[in-house]
């Protein structure tokens, strides 16, 4: 615990003091600062997409779950950002706990199902992602290795030091997976004790939940456990070696949020970014960038990389009570399996 609330206060530190936001001009119109959890180039896409629309100027940082919301904490008196956008619904479920996010809804937030987005209005889900596990053909042949269809596949002795997994502390994927795991293993203790048993087999704990991905893709690693819209991405790239399975007992998902925070200096502009990512044409700029999530506009079409629902087993995943678990189940994985990744 004291190792990884070092690590966020030192992130939170050390991005606040590289990054103080400039004040805004007085006049003229004011741009959006959105901290952005998606990958670079659908981060870039959609808040270029959002100036052409709205003629709003948007700039944004590319952050980790963890690493934002210990930015948010760390910012609270003198505010970074109007927008949090990308990243799993629970970590803004944790942010909204900590006061660091403000209610919004609208008729554009309104038509999102209600099931993906918070009754209060405190986050709006913009995309749906799989769990899955990216795996190097190459390198699973050489080890002798099957592409996992299992969770217990990965404790096999074979894949020692085959597999990467974010860290929970500064990812929301790797929270998404752990959440996941107790869910299926029928509580904290037995999933704390899998992910214990699944140490022997990690190669590396990285900062950032779509890096497993990439070891997997340059055969540093037989798996990576990524959402699946992540291995997609680095196949349709050039590794072409990658495959995505399942877990035959159930996965976990992520939906993907956008959020206003609590003291945002620009709040129409924030309203305005929000109801923009809300709509079909925001949606559906991720698949422009090889970013397949599903999205969640009825109005939206998903891209035929997106999972399919249908196909993959996916696991009752309640956003608000992960949320709510975040802060002490992590706390015990950090005591119990693994500290958070240095900086």
């Amino acid at each position: 615990m004291r190792k990884t609330m070092a690590v966020l206060a030192a992130l939170a530190l050390t991005t606040t003091a590289c990054s103080q936001r400039a004040p805004e001009a007085s006049g003229g119109r004011k741009e959006v600062v959105v901290a952005c959890g998606a990958a670079e180039d659908w981060c870039q896409k959609m808040t270029a997409g959002f100036t052409a629309k709205t003629g709003i100027p948007a700039d944004y940082v590319r952050l980790s779950s963890g690493e934002a919301v210990a930015r948010f904490g760390a910012s609270k008196d003198n505010p970074e950002f109007d927008v949090w956008h990308g990243g799993p619904a629970d970590g803004y479920e944790a942010a909204k706990d900590q006061g660091l996010l403000q209610p919004y809804t609208s008729s554009a937030t309104g038509k999102i199902p209600a099931g993906y987005r918070d009754p209060s209005g405190y986050w709006t889900g913009v995309y749906i992602g799989a769990l899955g596990f990216c795996s190097n053909r190459d390198v699973l042949a050489k080890a002798g290795l099957e592409a996992p269809t299992s969770w217990n596949d990965l404790l096999a002795p074979g894949f020692a030091k085959q597999v990467a997994i974010a860290h929970p502390a500064t990812s929301g994927t790797a929270y998404t997976a752990l959440y996941t795991v107790v869910g299926i293993k029928g509580g904290e203790a037995a999933g704390l004790a899998y992910f214990q048993e699944l140490g022997k087999s990690v190669l590396q704990y990285s900062k950032s939940g779509s890096a497993p991905g990439q070891m997997a893709g340059r055969g540093e690693v037989a798996t990576g456990v990524v959402f699946s819209h992540d291995c997609v991405k680095y196949q349709e790239e050039g590794s072409t070696s990658l495959v995505v399975t399942y877990p035959k007992e159930g996965t976990g998902y992520e939906v993907g949020a956008v959020g206003i925070l609590a003291h945002a200096r620009n709040l129409d502009a924030a309203k305005a970014y929000v109801d923009y990512a809300a709509s079909a044409a925001a949606q559906e700029i991720g698949p422009t960038v090889k970013s397949y999530q599903r999205p969640t506009s009825p109005d939206a079409t998903p891209a035929p990389q997106a999972f399919d629902p249908i196909a993959v087993r996916l696991v009752e995943y309640d956003v608000a009570a992960a949320g709510k678990a975040k802060k002490g189940l992590i706390e015990k994985f950090e005591a119990g399996v693994a500290t958070a990744p240095a900086n």
